[in-house]
């Protein structure tokens, strides 16, 4: 399966709508706050939250919250520019049924006719500005964990029925099949040969808001697994967890460079590809420099990237820049360079092509 480059729309690989928790935050406008040191640092965090309750009443809010599905719910956050952060599903089709507003002393928030999907984190701060420039204030913030029960949908729904987890062996894995009722018995079974894998607590947990944590992936964790709830009813079954090792460390790209010809002659086509090798699920950014840049010569530049199985279950991502000269001229001669960049850093690598 071939990837388009970044820039451009392509169908989604399977596997590809990897879960991760990760929540949008939405700063709605409001007026700005001069800077200053906050009154009373040891305020608890979760002051600054509350959930409005029938006939005006306020109930400040614990670690986690349990809901059923179908219920509406209204936060309240304390002060005048509020963010709030909430469970990406959200944010998917910019859902009509979220509404976040800023009043005057306060940040609101209301969620209708809730699913079992909207389970997750829910939190707010209090951003402190000084002209354009605004930071957390990480003494007025507030948050709490709803778990939105529904006894037909034990797990968290996903948008897949197939899903890759990559280990590193330098970073904890999550295996994301969260449950809806925190009470919910949940086990963790691989699919080839099937058992039941055991949750020691220690290398393998299971954390309620997460899903499984292998705390140091191997590669002997590698396979296809599936997660079993259990609460006051038949069980239920999870999507499918394809865990796939991988073999490159974390770092700036490792790139390299051909030319193909290296030498050319005029109306020749020259192809200059930069390839890198990385991990799965980290994108890698091209840039180019070469000689025709300055005069607009036209050029073609195609990038794509593919998973690769290296044959011992390691699996790496090949990410490649193809820049593509069409009759080649005289000024086309000289150095060309190709600067990778990913969260890492940047690999600049450079070949030399010369006219016959």
């Amino acid at each position: 399966v071939i990837g388009q480059s970044a820039k451009s729309k392509r169908p989604k690989e399977p596997g590809e709508n990897k879960i991760k928790p990760v929540n949008k935050k939405v700063k709605p406008k409001g007026p700005k706050m001069k800077e200053r040191e906050p009154a009373d640092s040891s305020s608890k965090s979760q002051s600054m939250l509350m959930q409005v309750m029938d006939k005006g009443r306020f109930q400040k809010l614990a670690a986690t919250l349990s809901l059923s599905a179908g219920q509406s719910i209204e936060l309240r956050c304390k002060g005048n520019n509020v963010t709030w952060s909430y469970p990406s599903y959200l944010d998917t089709f910019k859902d009509s049924r979220l509404s976040i507003k800023q009043l005057d002393r306060y940040g609101q928030l209301i969620l209708t006719n809730s699913t079992a999907a909207d389970t997750g984190e829910y939190s707010c701060w209090l951003q402190l500005c000084n002209g354009n420039r605004c930071r957390k204030d990480e003494t007025k913030t507030g948050s709490t964990y709803i778990f939105f029960t529904d006894k037909e949908e034990l797990f968290v729904p996903t948008p897949s029925y197939f899903e890759i987890v990559y280990l590193n062996p330098d970073k904890p894995a999550v295996i994301p099949c969260r449950v809806t009722t925190p009470s919910a018995k949940v086990t963790l079974h691989r699919e080839f040969p099937a058992e039941e894998i055991e949750t020691d607590g220690t290398n393998i947990i299971y954390d309620v808001k997460k899903g499984f944590v292998y705390q140091h992936p191997t590669f002997d964790h590698k396979g296809i697994v599936y997660c079993k709830a259990e609460s006051q009813g038949a069980p239920q079954i999870s999507i499918k967890y394809h865990l796939l090792y991988v073999e490159v460390p974390r770092g700036p790209p490792s790139a390299t460079i051909a030319a193909s010809p290296t030498r050319a002659e005029g109306s020749n086509d020259v192809h200059v590809a930069c390839t890198v090798l990385g991990e799965p699920d980290v994108d890698v950014n091209f840039s180019w420099q070469y000689p025709g840049q300055e005069s607009e010569r036209p050029v073609m530049i195609q990038n794509f990237w593919r998973l690769i199985n290296r044959g011992t279950g390691h699996t790496t991502r090949i990410s490649k820049s193809i820049l593509v000269i069409e009759d080649f001229e005289a000024r086309d001669a000289g150095n060309y360079v190709c600067i990778a960049q990913n969260l890492q850093g940047e690999t600049t690598v450079a070949t030399k092509v010369e006219r016959n």
